[in-house]
């Protein structure tokens, strides 16, 4: 009869994503984890809400690499900007970026970022949203022009880079989960990925 086996006291862990945001930001956890890239068409639904995208993203991301470490905790997120129910993306480019810009000043946008912890060995599976109110100050041509040429953050959702330069184009900012504005809830993820047998202290 074969001995029987004690769990791990930590399963492995994975990132399902290959944004260096995220990354920096689950290193500060100073835990060891593996990180690797989801294949999700990332296109909304017709009529899809920006914290229903998000959702539904993030736990497309990590089922899609779970399915490569399916012993392993897998961490997958998404964030949309939300504009009064319309998603924002990422601008991609200057000229999309001084667009988003231009709408955004003197606005409150809901950055809807969502993070999703499976675990296919034992079954685990958890989502949770952490929306991030931010005020954009009532910006002038020149200092959209000048901010976007001084940092480019065309890959981050909403032309804005809260951790850098991007804290200037700003009024306010209200979360309950702080670094969820740079892409990964930690507050969040700490406590789905202790449920989910990862230990973090």
């Amino acid at each position: 009869m074969p001995e029987a086996t004690s769990p791990p006291l930590s399963r492995p862990l994975v990132l399902g994503s290959t944004s260096p945001y995220r990354r920096e930001l689950l290193s500060r956890l100073h835990l060891d984890f593996q990180v690797a890239a989801p294949d999700v068409d990332e296109t909304p639904l017709a009529g899809e809400s920006p914290y229903g995208l998000a959702v539904r993203l993030a736990l497309a991301k990590a089922k899609s690499v779970a399915a490569g470490f399916p012993d392993a905790v897998v961490i997958g997120s998404d964030q949309v900007a939300d504009m009064d129910g319309e998603p924002l993306g990422k601008p991609g480019n200057h000229q999309n970026a001084v667009a988003q810009l231009r709408r955004m000043r003197g606005r409150t946008v809901v950055f809807q970022t969502a993070v999703s912890v499976v675990c296919l060995a034992t079954g685990f599976e958890e989502s949770d949203l952490a929306p991030v109110r931010v005020k954009f100050r009532t910006l002038t041509d020149e200092e959209i022009e000048a901010y976007l040429l001084a940092e480019r953050p065309y890959d981050c959702a909403g032309s804005a880079r809260s951790e850098g330069l991007g804290i200037a184009i700003l009024d306010a900012i209200d979360s309950d989960d702080p670094t969820a504005l740079v892409g990964l809830p930690l507050i969040r993820t700490c406590r789905m990925i202790r449920a989910a047998g990862v230990k973090v202290l």
